[in-house]
């Protein structure tokens, strides 16, 4: 009976943790950013994230992105992602910000943005031009004020 329920639990995570999928098969969880709160706060103070992992903010509109890198600690990669889910624009290897003023990563316009750990990019061949699917519950892609 124990073993049947934690099948079923683990069942049930597996199902409802949002994941991105490239066309070339990389597959990443994600957390989701949503609201104007959720993408101020993004990664910052973070000590780790799993190479499989990730944390995609959700936008309610296509437009240009401007990003940034302040308390964040670890170094990143930034995929830019159309209304569509196309890779529009990948930022490589971002640097955490030292000091003040911290630079600003502005983007083509776009949706969608994933942040991964710094190499993740090359080492999984994702490139501009790409499309990605995911499998994420259709009430939490909803931006949210």
């Amino acid at each position: 009976m124990k073993v049947t329920s934690l099948l079923f639990l683990l069942l049930i995570i597996s199902c409802t943790t949002p994941i991105i999928t490239f066309e070339n098969g990389a597959s990443f969880s994600v957390e989701l950013a949503k609201t104007p709160q959720e993408h101020a706060k993004g990664l910052m103070n973070r000590t780790q994230l799993d190479d499989n992992a990730g944390m995609l903010f959700i936008f309610a509109d296509q437009a240009p992105r401007t990003f940034w890198m302040k308390n964040t600690i670890l170094s990143l990669d930034m995929i830019f992602l159309d209304q569509n889910m196309t890779i529009v624009e990948i930022k490589k290897g971002v640097q955490p910000c030292a000091s003040d003023p911290c630079p600003t990563y502005p983007s083509l316009p776009a949706q969608y943005v994933l942040e991964l750990n710094a190499g993740t990019a090359a080492r999984t061949k994702i490139v501009v031009g790409m499309n990605a699917t995911s499998k994420i519950q259709k009430t939490d892609w909803n931006y949210r004020k």
